[in-house]
């Protein structure tokens, strides 16, 4: 009966710490996730009688997005030499909530609603670097630093 009463305890003892690690765990996952940068790529293809007018857009919205909006580190737009109607994108933000606040900025909107017929096709890739270190030499490099 004692042996019983022991291992009842034991039990309860674990299943107390194994909550407790988990919550733990869930605590640590939000605060990375909250000053985790957030690197997307996008791919566009734009319609070619827009190319020009999107262009346009498409320039105003990443200049404005990264000298307004303090979260947004980098809107990078390219586009494909041989085709120029396939646009790129490098997005770089301090975190997802900067992301969600940029979704909501005037420009980001006025990007949106201008260019909604331009787009034929759009990807949304959500990327992970592989050494988070490295982008800070390259951004203190490019500055000058």
């Amino acid at each position: 009966m004692r042996t019983h009463k022991i291992l009842k305890i034991v039990f309860i003892l674990m299943f107390i710490l194994s909550i407790n690690s988990i919550k733990a765990q869930e605590k640590q996952n939000q605060s990375t996730t909250k000053d985790e940068l957030m690197v997307r790529i996008s791919e566009i293809e734009i319609l070619p009688a827009y190319l020009e007018e999107y262009n346009t857009i498409l320039k105003e919205e990443a200049a404005a997005s990264v000298k307004i909006e303090p979260g947004v580190i980098a809107i990078f737009p390219m586009f494909i030499k041989e085709n120029p109607t396939q646009i790129r994108i490098i997005e770089i933000y301090k975190n997802k909530h900067s992301y969600q606040s940029h979704l909501t900025t005037p420009h980001f909107k006025h990007y949106k609603t201008a260019t909604l017929k331009m787009v034929k096709n759009l990807k949304l890739i959500d990327m992970n670097s592989l050494d988070t270190e490295m982008m800070k030499v390259i951004f203190k490099k490019f500055s000058g630093k």
